[in-house]
């Protein structure tokens, strides 16, 4: 069985950092392109930054030079490191693993910037 758990969320004032996880089980997770999407309050959910099973990264313009995606296939971990936080960052930020013809998502965390 496949689970995808994130953490890491929280409240953080603007211009602060937050780093998010996501921990992978029951999967070959090297072969997994993996992203984070985020989903705010009356919005679509978007594709916030992906990182392909060779570590080519891709990021949605509003966070360029901000966020920073990884992955660590020893431990079946993916990151999202994000810095200089803006309030326009606020969402449930999902993590997403997609092999072939298989997706699964994570339950979501909550990120919320303000002062």
């Amino acid at each position: 069985q496949v689970q995808l758990v994130e953490f890491g969320g929280g409240l953080v004032q603007p211009g602060g950092s937050l780093r998010l996880s996501c921990a992978a089980s029951g999967l070959i997770f090297s072969r997994y392109n993996m992203g984070w999407y985020r989903q705010a309050p009356g919005k679509q959910r978007e594709l916030v930054a992906s990182i392909t099973f060779d570590n080519n990264t891709n990021y949605i313009d509003s966070v360029k030079g901000r966020f920073t995606i990884s992955r660590d296939n020893a431990n079946n971990m993916v990151y999202l490191q994000m810095n200089s936080l803006k309030p326009e960052d606020t969402a449930d930020y999902y993590c997403k693993a997609v092999w072939q013809y298989a997706a699964y998502w994570g339950q979501g965390t909550q990120v919320t910037v303000s002062s």
